[in-house]
C-alpha cells in the first residue's frame, strides 16, 4: 500500500491457518495499523493479492468484511467513552439484528431477543468480560474501565458477529506485564475456537506468527512518515520555519536593529508617502524664495 508519502507496507508474504495467532510487530508508524486493515478488507491495497478464508482481496473487499471483525482499532471502531457497557452491547445487538437478521424475526420477536441475549452472553465469556464484576455493573461507563476491561469490552463486541476473523490493534499498548501476558492468553482462547486473530503490538509472543514491519528499509523504499489511517485522509501539512541558533553569550551583546520585511502594499505606502513628503518640500522652498524675490 503506498500513501501521499510512500509506502505504507510491500513485500509481504504470509500464509496463516485457520486458528492461528498472527502478530503484526513493529513501531509506530511502520504501517502496522494499514495491513491489518487491508487484511480485512477496509482498506484498499495499491498492489498485491491476498485471500481471506478464501475469498480474494482487494477484489471482493466487502465480503471479507462479512467474515471479519475489527475489535479496538484508534479512529475506526473506538468505543464511546459517554456509553455505558450496557448500551454498547445493545447497541450491537441492534446492529447485528438490522444487518444480518431475517425480516421474518419481526414475526417472532421473543425468539429475536432470546437469541440476542444468547449472543450477548456468549461474546462476554469469551472475551472474560463479567460486567457484574464491573465498579458500576453493567452501567459503568468506558471512561472508567481499566485498559484491560475496555479491550475485552471490545473484543465482546466484535465476537458478537461470529466472525472467522478477529482483527485487534495496539495489543499492548498501556498494559503492565501482568495485563499485558492475559490480554495475550484472552487472543490465544479465541483462536483456539477456530477464530484467526490478526493482533497488532510493538512486542509480539513467542508462540505467534510474527509479521515484523520495520522503517527506513532502503531495500523496499519504507520511510519513517509512512501514513496513519488518520493522516491519509488529512492534508500534508506545511513545516514551521526553524528559529536560528543563537551562540553562546550572544544574550549579553547588543545587536544591530535589523530591518523588518515589509509587505509588498506596506512598501508601496510607504514609497507613495515619501515621494509626497519631497515635493511638500520642494513647493515650501519654492514659495520662500518667491516671498524672498518679493
Amino acid at each position: 500500500m503506498k500513501g501521499p508519502r510512500g509506502w505504507a507496507f510491500q513485500d509481504v508474504d504470509v500464509a496463516a491457518p485457520a486458528g492461528a495467532l498472527v502478530a503484526i510487530e513493529g513501531p509506530s508508524g511502520s504501517g502496522r495499523t494499514c495491513l491489518l486493515l487491508a487484511l480485512t478488507g477496509r482498506m484498499r491495497a495499491t498492489a498485491g493479492h491476498a485471500e481471506v478464508g478464501g475469498v480474494p482481496l482487494p477484489k471482493k473487499m466487502g465480503k471479507v468484511r462479512r467474515i471479519s471483525a475489527l475489535g479496538p482499532v484508534c479512529g475506526v471502531s473506538d468505543l464511546d467513552p459517554a456509553f455505558t457497557v450496557a448500551e454498547h452491547l445493545r447497541e450491537r445487538a441492534l446492529l447485528q439484528r438490522h444487518f444480518t437478521g431475517s425480516p421474518l424475526d419481526l414475526l417472532r420477536p421473543r425468539a429475536t431477543r432470546a437469541a440476542a441475549r444468547a449472543r450477548v452472553t456468549a461474546a462476554l465469556e469469551a472475551a472474560g468480560l463479567d460486567p457484574a464484576a464491573l465498579p458500576k455493573g453493567e452501567r459503568t461507563s468506558v471512561r472508567d474501565l481499566e485498559r484491560l476491561e475496555g479491550l475485552r469490552l471490545s473484543l465482546a463486541l466484535a465476537l458478537m458477529a461470529q466472525p472467522r476473523l478477529l482483527a485487534v490493534d495496539d495489543t499492548d499498548l498501556k498494559l503492565s506485564g501482568t495485563d499485558r501476558e492475559a490480554a495475550w492468553e484472552l487472543l490465544r482462547s479465541i483462536a483456539a475456537s477456530g477464530i484467526t486473530v490478526l493482533a497488532v503490538c510493538s512486542e509480539a509472543p513467542a508462540d505467534a506468527l510474527v509479521v515484523r514491519t520495520v522503517t527506513d528499509r532502503p531495500d523496499t523504499g519504507r520511510t519513517d512518515a509512512s501514513p496513519t489511517p488518520e493522516e491519509a485522509a488529512q492534508p500534508e501539512k506545511a513545516e514551521a520555519p526553524k528559529a536560528a541558533a543563537v551562540p553562546e553569550g550572544a544574550e549579553d551583546t547588543e545587536a544591530e536593529p535589523r530591518p523588518q520585511p515589509q509587505e509588498p502594499h506596506q512598501t508601496q505606502k510607504s514609497q507613495q508617502t515619501q515621494k509626497t513628503q519631497t515635493q511638500d518640500e520642494e513647493g515650501a522652498a519654492d514659495a520662500f524664495a518667491e516671498t524672498g524675490r518679493a
